[in-house]
C-alpha cells in the first residue's frame, strides 16, 4: 500500500474552517512576536516588539514557509495548507505567498470574502483547504 505524504492536501480539498484559519494566524502571531521580544531583550533589535518588527516578521515567515512548505508555521500546526486554485499540483510561488501574506496584514481582506475565500486568496489565485 502506497504512503502518502501528510503535508500534501487530499485530492478533495476540503475548505479549512474559520475557526483553523484563525487559530493559525493567532499562533504565526504570537510566535513571531516572541522571536522579536527575544531579538530585543538580546539587544539585537532596538524598540517596542508590539510595533513594525513583529509585523515584518510575521509577513517574512508566511510567505517564505507559504512558498516552501504551502503553509505558514501556525498553518502546519493548525493542519491546513495554502493550494493554488487553477492545480494543487504545484506550490505557491513566492510572489504569489508576497502578495497573499501582505493583503493578510493589511487585515480587511481575509475579513472580506467572495465564493468561501478571503480577498487575499482571490487575488494571489489561492485557497486554503485541510489537510
Amino acid at each position: 500500500m502506497p504512503q502518502t505524504d501528510p503535508t500534501y492536501a487530499p485530492a478533495e480539498l476540503t475548505p479549512a474552517t474559520w475557526g483553523r484559519r484563525i487559530l493559525a494566524l493567532f499562533v504565526d502571531w504570537v510566535t513571531c512576536l516572541a522571536v522579536v521580544e527575544g531579538l530585543v531583550a538580546v539587544g539585537v533589535l532596538a524598540g517596542n516588539p508590539n510595533g513594525l518588527g513583529t509585523l515584518a516578521l510575521f509577513v517574512l515567515e508566511s510567505a517564505l514557509f507559504t512558498a516552501v512548505t504551502g503553509a505558514s508555521f501556525g498553518k502546519l500546526a493548525t493542519r491546513i495548507r495554502v493550494v493554488r486554485t487553477e492545480g494543487s499540483e504545484q506550490p505557491v510561488s513566492l510572489l504569489r505567498a508576497l502578495v497573499r501574506t501582505v493583503l493578510v496584514a493589511l487585515l480587511i481582506p481575509p475579513l472580506l470574502t467572495f465564493d468561501g475565500r478571503g480577498l487575499h486568496d482571490v487575488a494571489a489565485g489561492t485557497r486554503t483547504v485541510t489537510i
